[in-house]
């Protein structure tokens, strides 16, 4: 087939047009053969349930990859544009009538119109239009101010790795038992694991945020010099980093089955907390996955089944808030917080002139 012509699939009962198929994504390495743009497709809809668990009614930022995962491609960023990838927030001209949309506003007070699937034949039209990673909001399009999920994030620093960070999980597990929560762990699809927590949509984004801080301090105590809050990098040493502001407005994660644009193509794999000890990232693959998925079944089924109260981590960050603590920063490009601390670095307000 050559690279210009097309073929159709069945995505959900639709017939969806996948242009070029053949285009290859990701090149072919040491351990793994090439993928093709049609492979892609065709793995979002092998896993079909597992995505729409993870992106069904929420707005979703697409990460977009078009021309592949190659040496030399340009990264479009926040503060520089005009690369060969990029995310995009709003839904790309031309989607067809069923790739459906919910407006949010971003801290500046502007809006979009994102994708929001309700069907998995929107999951493949968006890989069908190079998108690799989908990074859905912790909202349902219902109620778009009122997050349904906590979102814990392990992220390994230079000198850690994903074993620390699997241990730093198998604390977390306990802290998560007992706050009485039901946690549902994955792999970032790197050296990170991520923890979600179902939580009744009554709470705001700040409140979200604050009882992640909470969860990361509580965190710290337990495992003193292995994990830490601090926002700046020059501060947070060989630990496990909590970013606790994944939970901010306007910040995601890369969803469950999501792939991300490394060699090989990993993807975002929910595990159990025993599986969790055992696996090593590299081995969820676009490649392995469906596999898996078609044995196995989704290692998040039951992530639905019941909604957590956030109060008791809020009572934790009221009872810090009393013993001194203070708010932590937000992202640099967030306008200034309500309560939030000086945002500049600490080497850098030391060396300021006085």
């Amino acid at each position: 087939m050559a690279a210009s012509e097309t073929t159709t699939v069945d995505a959900g009962g639709r017939e969806l047009r996948v242009s070029s198929p053949n285009r290859v994504i990701f090149p072919a390495t040491e351990r793994s053969g090439a993928v093709t743009k049609l492979d892609i497709v065709e793995y979002y809809l092998a896993v079909a349930d597992g995505i729409m668990r993870a992106l069904k009614r929420r707005p979703t930022t697409l990460e977009r990859w078009p021309k592949g995962v190659h040496p030399g491609i340009v990264v479009s960023t926040r503060e520089k544009g005009g690369g060969d990838a990029f995310f995009q927030k709003r839904i790309p001209r031309g989607a067809p009538d069923y790739v459906q949309t919910a407006r949010i506003q971003f801290p500046s007070g502007r809006h979009a119109d994102e994708i929001c699937p309700t069907e998995v034949a929107a999951v493949g039209w968006a890989a069908q239009m190079g998108t690799l990673t989908f990074h859905p909001w912790p909202v349902r399009r219902e109620d778009v101010d009122h997050p349904d999920e906590l979102r814990i994030d392990l992220d390994p620093q230079a000198g850690t790795d994903f074993a620390d960070a699997v241990r730093v999980a198998g604390e977390a597990r306990v802290l998560l038992e007992e706050l009485g929560y039901a946690g549902f762990p994955k792999t970032s699809g790197g050296r990170g694991v991520h923890i979600y927590v179902r939580i009744e949509p009554r709470w705001t984004f700040t409140d979200v945020r604050r009882a992640a801080i909470a969860f990361g301090r509580e965190l710290e105590r337990r495992l003193p010099g292995q994990v830490t809050t601090n926002w700046w990098k020059e501060e947070r040493g060989e630990r496990i980093f909590v970013d606790y502001n994944q939970n901010a407005r306007d910040r995601t994660i890369a969803s469950a089955y999501s792939i991300r644009p490394k060699a090989g193509a990993p993807v975002s794999a929910p595990v159990s907390w025993d599986e969790l000890r055992e696996i090593a990232p590299e081995e969820f693959t676009v490649t392995t996955m469906p596999a898996r998925f078609a044995e196995r079944g989704d290692r998040h089924a039951a992530i639905d089944d019941a909604a957590h109260s956030l109060e008791p981590l809020l009572d934790r960050y009221e009872r810090d808030v009393a013993e001194g603590y203070a708010d932590l920063p937000y992202p640099p490009d967030y306008p200034k917080m309500p309560g939030e601390p000086k945002r500049v670095q600490p080497s850098r307000d030391r060396d300021r002139p006085r």
